[in-house]
């Protein structure tokens, strides 16, 4: 059972990576729990999957870190969006 996760912008800048794919663990079954694991890899990691701005999606619509993660889900993070 695997998800895949992405990262787009300032994020994929700041994580140099655009893209994972992931086994899914028991105890990774929400988007906070993947954040939380994710940030485990480092500093960068940590500070910019902390970001209390940070958008997150799973199969491209934008939800609450709470939201559960099954297997075939697509996550994103995105950073905070301006326009005008």
């Amino acid at each position: 059972m695997t998800i895949t996760v992405k990262f787009f912008s300032l994020i994929r800048e700041a994580l140099e990576t655009e893209q994972l794919t992931l086994e899914l663990t028991d105890s990774l079954r929400t988007v906070e729990a993947l954040k939380n694991e994710l940030g485990l890899r480092g500093k960068a990691w940590s500070e910019t999957l902390s970001h209390p701005n940070l958008i997150q999606a799973v199969n491209q619509r934008v939800v609450f870190p709470e939201e559960g993660i099954e297997d075939g889900d697509e996550v994103a993070f995105f950073p905070p969006m301006t326009g005008g």
